[in-house]
């Protein structure tokens, strides 16, 4: 009886393949999502104000890249116009490449999803 309860311990205290399992499905996805943080550093989209008199540029990583104003905003009797245009174009740039993100990740969390599974947010 001891030596059956022994052998149950040292069993308890293995780790059980599905472990190996879990470890390998989880360097395929940290090795997934440093592939796609590449690919979106690489990717860029454009948030336009002001209809398109500003225009702010980032990449997918949410960094700014770019940004051009039309002459035609610049008024030094309105200093307050053309900030609030750069904010709102830098906001529209932002939320295009947080969709960049989301729909990029989604697309990348499929491949290891179960058909029917998805997960939340995305």
């Amino acid at each position: 009886m001891r030596k059956q309860m022994m052998r149950q311990m040292k069993r308890a205290q293995q780790p059980s393949q599905g472990g190996g399992m879990q470890a390998q499905l989880q360097a395929a996805m940290q090795e997934q999502v440093a592939k796609l943080q590449d690919e979106l550093a690489g990717m860029q989209v454009e948030g336009v104000a002001g209809q398109g008199a500003v225009k702010v540029t980032v990449n997918g990583q949410r960094d700014p890249l770019a940004v051009k104003i039309d002459k035609s905003v610049v008024d030094p009797e309105d200093v307050e116009l053309l900030e609030d245009l750069i904010l709102t174009a830098l906001k529209d740039a932002l939320e295009k490449a947080q969709e960049l993100e989301q729909t990029n990740m989604a697309k990348m969390a499929g491949g290891f999803l179960p058909p029917g599974m998805s997960l939340p947010g995305l």
